[in-house]
């Protein structure tokens, strides 16, 4: 589990809530809850914090998708 260095967290804020950061395990979680009541999560990729609001990252994570697919083979022209 990478460890997020405590000079980075102490200036990583939550992007939903603008709270301070905490990292448990391979996520970071801020301090302040969103509206529903439960505090953001932000996933941690190779040492890299993900801090996207959901809805961004569910369009990043689609986008990253198609260019793994790649283009559909064009049919030779005549």
């Amino acid at each position: 589990m990478p460890k997020i260095s405590p000079e980075l967290l102490s200036v990583l804020r939550c992007p939903v809530t603008g709270s301070a950061l905490t990292q448990e395990g391979e996520e970071l979680v801020s301090t302040a809850p969103a509206e529903g009541g439960e505090p953001m999560r932000y996933a941690i990729e190779d040492g890299i914090p993900l801090l996207l609001p959901p809805e961004l990252l569910a369009a990043a994570n689609a986008a990253r998708s198609d260019q793994h697919d790649g283009p559909a083979a064009a049919a030779p022209t005549p």
